[in-house]
């Protein structure tokens, strides 16, 4: 089977656009078969035919669609039906996008949208062929990542450069962070993380980096960060653990890449709180070390059950109010809340004999202290 990449104007492929219904749906000067019988009926919901629109409209790249040519020098459309179908009635006035269709636009705006290069394959075999073909097409097809669509737009010497660090089967980059980045490098899940921890970095959006630096002759700098992020992380948490992978390493570098620590030390608190049963959430320890919020280690809450205990061991008596004399001291379970008489961050454990039922506003008192 003959396969043929070809780039066609949108004007072409509506000029001649027919929609018979059952009779079937023609466009490309009557040539092109829209509708074949193997084809599903248009299915796309007005968030993705705009989509399509809008995508010819700032001149990003649409997905490839694939088109077979038949016997008699016309074509048959193989995939892609959803957004030639969006296409050709948009311009045929059959629906508008934000109360402006095809007819209320500039000429300018008609011309983007009709000198929109569509990139379409064009194969030319058997009907067994054909539709083998178009099989596998909806079959192996993978939906394009957010950063793949990037790269599509941004092109240039920068990112040819930043892909051959962070894109490539076996990179650098791989190299050096497998261990604590999530992800492919051939779907740039690698570029992706670099990019939005440097973005962070310099308070921007990741598009605004890489438009900033699209034209740049080369992607040093953000492979040194890259770098410089890994060898921070070794630096000061040697002792490799599951936990660190897919970590926001970067935005923790970003933040506390220029205090000191004495890995030692942060070693003998990790391997602590790895043992300690009231934290639920042992990848957020590294987090915690840094920060000091408790937050990241979500730290067990006391059980209705625990709570029931000391509510009734109390005699449903806030400890806090009987000390302050106040008028009302008892108060039903569900207006009083589970507080540690010892805080965690103290040695205090989330257990029974460490907690104590307390009214609302002691407990909240209490906690913002």
């Amino acid at each position: 089977m003959e396969i043929k990449l070809h780039e066609i104007l949108v004007k072409d492929v509506v000029n001649g656009y027919k929609d018979s219904q059952e009779n079937g749906v023609v466009g490309f000067g009557g040539k092109l078969n829209i509708r074949p019988v193997y084809q599903r009926e248009f299915v796309y919901k007005e968030k993705q035919r705009n989509a399509v629109i809008e995508t010819l409209r700032q001149n990003f790249p649409l997905n490839v669609m694939y088109w077979a040519e038949t016997d008699d020098g016309n074509y048959e459309l193989l995939d892609g039906q959803q957004r030639t179908l969006s296409i050709c009635q948009y311009v045929n006035n059959d629906y508008s996008i934000n109360s402006r269709g095809f007819e209320n636009l500039t000429q300018a705006e008609k011309d983007q949208v009709l000198n929109y290069k569509l990139m379409v394959y064009i194969c030319k075999g058997n009907d067994k062929e054909k539709l083998d073909w178009f099989k596998i097409i909806n079959i192996a097809g993978v939906q394009l990542k957010e950063q793949e669509l990037r790269n599509a737009i941004y092109t240039g010497p920068w990112l040819s450069d930043a892909k051959r660090y962070f894109s490539k089967i076996g990179c650098v980059a791989y190299q050096i962070g497998n261990k604590y980045v999530n992800g492919e490098v051939n779907r740039q899940d690698y570029l992706e993380t670099a990019l939005s921890w440097i973005a962070a970095k310099e308070n921007i959006k990741l598009e605004d980096y890489m438009a900033n630096h699209q034209h740049d002759t080369h992607a040093t700098p953000l492979w040194q960060y890259f770098q410089n992020v890994i060898n921070w992380v070794e630096s000061i948490f040697p002792h490799y653990r599951k936990e660190m992978k897919g970590l926001e390493w970067g935005l923790l570098y970003n933040a506390y890449g220029q205090k000191n620590y004495n890995p030692q030390e942060l070693e003998t608190k990790i391997v602590e709180l790895m043992q300690d049963d009231d934290v639920t959430k042992r990848s957020g320890i590294y987090e915690y070390l840094l920060s000091g919020n408790e937050k990241f280690l979500n730290i067990r809450a006391f059980t209705d059950n625990e709570k029931r205990q000391v509510y009734e061991r109390q005699q449903g008596i806030c400890p806090h109010c009987k000390n302050e004399h106040r008028e009302k001291t008892h108060y039903e379970i569900e207006e009083m809340e589970a507080d540690h008489i010892t805080p965690w961050c103290e040695g205090g454990k989330t257990e029974v004999a460490n907690c104590q039922m307390l009214c609302r506003e002691h407990n909240r008192m209490k906690s913002s202290k």
